[in-house]
């Protein structure tokens, strides 16, 4: 299904961890990505990776000082939405994985059912599945004239 109020594949965003190889694990594990490949010098801390789940991918850096993650810095700066196909058996994995949900599994006015966690790092993500198909202006929201 697609939902006109919510665009997908549009962006590849690069998310900054303190240990990769444990966010590569920890994803893996309680979200259910898959690991693609991973970089760095072979002796020591891996420097970066990329996963994906289904169609969505996201590149992981090890942070430094001026790219911390959100526990570093102690507040968010972003929120990560993923969609997948049955996000009520993603919410109850991810539950059972002990993850901190920061949003119960809800639908959104805009069309979508989805629900909000926070991982190992401190990163917000939002996991989607499009419930309905709604145009912006059947919820509120004003589209721009181009």
């Amino acid at each position: 299904m697609k939902n006109r109020s919510v665009p997908t594949d549009t962006v590849l965003p690069h998310v900054f961890y303190q240990d990769v190889a444990s966010a590569i694990a920890w994803l893996t594990k309680t979200f259910g990505f898959a690991e693609h490949y991973r970089h760095g010098d072979p002796a020591g801390p891996v420097s970066g990776a990329q996963l994906h789940l289904g169609s969505s991918v996201i590149m992981l850096k090890r942070a430094r000082p001026l790219c911390q993650s959100p526990k570093q810095l102690g507040y968010g700066t972003q929120s990560l939405t993923i969609f997948v196909e049955d996000v009520d058996a993603h919410y109850q994995r991810t539950k059972a994985a002990g993850a901190k949900i920061v949003e119960d599994l809800n639908e959104s006015v805009y069309g979508e059912r989805q629900y909000g966690v926070e991982d190992l790092d401190g990163h917000h993500w939002l996991f989607s599945q499009h419930a309905r198909d709604l145009s912006p202006d059947e919820w509120g929201a004003k589209i721009a004239q181009s």
